[in-house]
């Protein structure tokens, strides 16, 4: 075969290989763009809450950026040149070819500050009970989730309130939560959603233990029944405080925004921080609370397997990858915020990959 025909097939297998790469570009692409952009996602949100939270405890406004776009443009460009000579005698003859592929990515992300009524309705306002309790029922601790999400039940019970002169609240609060989580984890709690057509949903929450339960489980029945000023097996929790006519208990919800400021109140500060006024005292435990609900460090430096850091001033503050109640509780929070934003349509990441050969 002559040498120019050789060039000639050389070439088209080479315009053929680079073709054949290209038809798998994209989905190669979208294979690792969906997993590495879900992943960096998420720890974008992380280290955004966990700086909200540390912002929060110095007196600092929060910031609410969301993340409603990315084009993650890719192409390839490939490429094929070829070139010989022959000579009539046959006495010489050469060929030269070449190949060529160009990868290139252009990400573009865009960012939406949380502004105006989508701020003051998913940061701002108290998360309605019928949002939160539900959650217990899908397996979150019924005690983190009142810890976290629930600042009084009736009159008499109170959680935690750092912006209230560091008041810690009062042992029945724990008391009650605590039990209903002893209760909830033998089987004996649920909490029940009853949707309508035009109005908020109604939540229940419901005790369904017999008079042949053990004595133990009756003790934490009975104090549940005392703490809420009644003995119905089933309640109605509604928003409110003070006492309410029928089978109802009023809960006070926090705002996420309340949430975020509650966690940053146990986070270690500085005694001379404290003392020139830059920072309120850290909030201590009490009654049956033997750790805060999401331990923060604070130190110079944080380790490199921190499951969350965020640098402020001098300091790292991280949660630890060791730490699993903390980063199951904020998970939890990161479910809460997320309850709260479902209401903002238009919100969420919108993830465009176009991948041209």
């Amino acid at each position: 075969m002559r040498p120019c025909r050789w060039v000639a097939i050389a070439a088209v297998l080479i315009v053929s290989a680079h073709l054949t790469g290209c038809k798998s570009f994209g989905a190669e692409r979208l294979d690792e763009d969906q997993v590495d952009y879900a992943r960096a996602l998420t720890v974008s949100k992380r280290r955004q809450i966990l700086g909200n939270i540390v912002s929060l405890r110095y007196a600092d406004s929060p910031s609410f950026l969301s993340v409603t776009q990315i084009i993650a443009g890719h192409s390839a460009v490939a490429g094929v040149n070829a070139s010989g000579t022959w000579a009539a005698t046959g006495a010489s003859s050469s060929g030269i070819l070449g190949g060529s592929l160009s990868l290139t990515s252009n990400p573009t992300f865009t960012f939406t500050p949380t502004t105006g009524e989508e701020l003051a309705e998913s940061y701002i306002r108290p998360l309605p009970p019928e949002v939160v309790m539900p959650l217990a029922q899908s397996g979150v601790p019924i005690d983190l989730l009142m810890r976290l999400a629930v600042q009084s039940v009736g009159t008499e019970l109170q959680n935690s309130a750092s912006l209230s002169g560091a008041n810690p609240g009062t042992v029945g609060f724990f008391e009650l939560i605590h039990a209903l989580r002893r209760l909830q984890v033998a089987g004996l709690v649920s909490i029940r959603y009853e949707k309508h057509d035009k109005a908020p949903g109604s939540v229940y929450l419901a005790i369904n233990a017999s008079s042949e339960a053990p004595p133990k489980v009756q003790a934490d029945v009975a104090l549940v029944h005392k703490l809420l000023h009644t003995d119905r097996r089933e309640v109605e929790l509604i928003y409110g405080s003070g006492p309410v006519d029928g089978p109802h208990v009023a809960i006070i919800t926090r705002s996420i925004q309340g949430i975020l400021s509650e966690i940053g109140a146990q986070i270690p500060v500085s005694e001379k921080d404290v003392a020139r006024h830059a920072v309120m005292p850290t909030v201590g435990l009490i009654g049956e609370e033997t750790r805060p609900v999401i331990i923060i460090h604070v130190d110079a430096a944080a380790p490199a397997d921190a499951f969350a850091v965020i640098h402020r001033g001098d300091r790292d503050y991280w949660i630890a990858d060791d730490d699993f109640d903390s980063k199951f509780a904020f998970s939890v929070v990161q479910d809460l915020i997320a309850l709260a934003q479902s209401s903002q349509n238009g919100k969420q990441a919108l993830v465009t990959i176009p991948a041209t050969p």
